[in-house]
């Protein structure tokens, strides 16, 4: 029988860390999506319409990091909730909206609601990001006076868009984000998340952000 290789303890360790890291995110997503259906579902009683969506990839962005102006978190939506998002977005205002943060390991899990109170219509949007992609849009949204939330498809296409008074609700611990500074940061990094996702494996929405 071959001998069992020698397994060096700070690899193990290494390794152990990296795999509690990925429970720990795993169970968060997977708390922020139960409470989104939650709220959804006590909208639903209420007698709202209420829409549910769960981004596959969620990005920071700022006019530093791609070929656009604009800034804010963009959100990727499934193929397979594009349909719905689009119908109860379209011909509506949304001009009240809630966000519902939590923050762990350096990530940000958000549920955005968008309220629409005229037609007694709702969206709910969750998704994840990392908080050292952020600073630049703290930067852009403070200097501008206002936020962007935008929904997006998988190809890139823009189907929603949202504006808001602040940015300080989708941010923990903002006034350290904001003087967030990473040495080695590439400004198109965040970009480039976007361009990552591929059709094919999130046609369903079963894969979670990275």
């Amino acid at each position: 029988m071959p001998e069992a290789p020698d397994i060096d303890e700070e690899d193990f360790t290494q390794a152990d860390r990296i795999a509690a890291n990925a429970d720990a995110i795993r169970e968060a997503w997977e708390a922020t999506l139960e409470d989104m259906e939650a709220m959804a579902a006590a909208r639903r009683e209420e007698g709202w319409t209420a829409v549910s969506c769960m981004a596959v990839d969620t990005a920071p962005t700022n006019p530093d990091a791609g070929d656009r102006d604009d800034f804010g978190l963009v959100f990727v939506l499934p193929n397979n909730m594009a349909e719905e998002f689009e119908e109860a977005y379209e011909g509506r205002e949304f001009p009240k909206y809630e966000v519902y943060r939590a923050e762990d390991e350096g990530r940000a899990y958000v549920v955005v609601e968008y309220i629409d109170p005229e037609t007694e219509t709702v969206i709910f949007v969750a998704g994840q990001y990392e908080l050292r992609f952020a600073p630049g849009m703290v930067k852009a949204a403070r200097r501008e006076g206002e936020m962007y939330t935008y929904a997006q498809l998988i190809d890139g296409t823009r189907v929603g868009a949202f504006e808001h008074d602040s940015v300080d609700k989708f941010v923990p611990e903002i006034e350290r984000i904001e003087d967030y500074r990473m040495d080695s940061m590439d400004p198109q990094e965040v970009a480039k998340k976007l361009d990552d996702v591929e059709a094919e494996d999130v046609e369903d929405g079963s894969v979670e952000d990275a």
